[in-house]
């Protein structure tokens, strides 16, 4: 990715200390979805990224993995499918629980009937230590899809969580290196 959209995109990523618990910073990236350019510039560069091998479907990751995965999904013309914290989800879901790093939840997504057999690429705002996109590959497996590539807006390098997404295609648009 051109490290002039890695520059506007960091210049825009406004961190939280002590957010939502005392010890760890939150980083806002509204100001990335407000500005209408950016944003437009953010999905153009995924579409384009995925436009040689489209996957079947793209997930989005709650919550603010919804924006940039909806968006992504409507300009290349696919399906949308959310993957979502526990109890949101109708019946015909899977669940998985893992560990946080301000505790344990749950992600669900929607069962076979509407994953089975087709790639997605699955999308969120940013990548920290990675167990949730983790979780989400393996709900996706479960559900008996198959991940094509894992797409985040921001990485923090910082707290290594590409390590935890080895074997699949990771695309970063901008890397926090602090």
């Amino acid at each position: 990715m051109s490290d002039a959209l890695d520059a506007r995109l960091i210049e825009k990523v406004r961190e939280m200390p002590d957010f939502p618990k005392p010890g760890l910073v939150f980083r806002d990236i509204t100001p990335i979805i407000t500005d209408p350019a950016l944003f437009r510039e953010v999905i153009d560069t995924l579409a384009d990224r995925f436009a040689v091998r489209p996957p079947d479907l793209i997930c989005g990751v709650e919550a603010r993995g919804y924006i940039f995965g909806a968006a992504l999904a409507y300009r290349m013309g696919l399906g949308f499918l959310p993957i979502r914290w526990e109890g949101k989800l109708p019946p015909d879901r899977l669940s998985a629980d893992f560990e946080l790093e301000y505790g344990f939840d749950a992600m669900e997504v929607h069962g076979a009937s509407l994953v089975g057999g087709r790639t997605v690429v699955i999308v969120d705002d940013l990548l920290g230590t990675g167990k949730t996109l983790s979780q989400c590959c393996d709900l996706v497996a479960k559900a008996g899809g198959r991940v094509q590539a894992i797409a985040v807006v921001v990485e923090v390098e910082s707290l290594r969580g590409r390590e935890q997404l080895e074997g699949h295609d990771l695309v970063t648009l901008s890397k926090l290196a602090e």
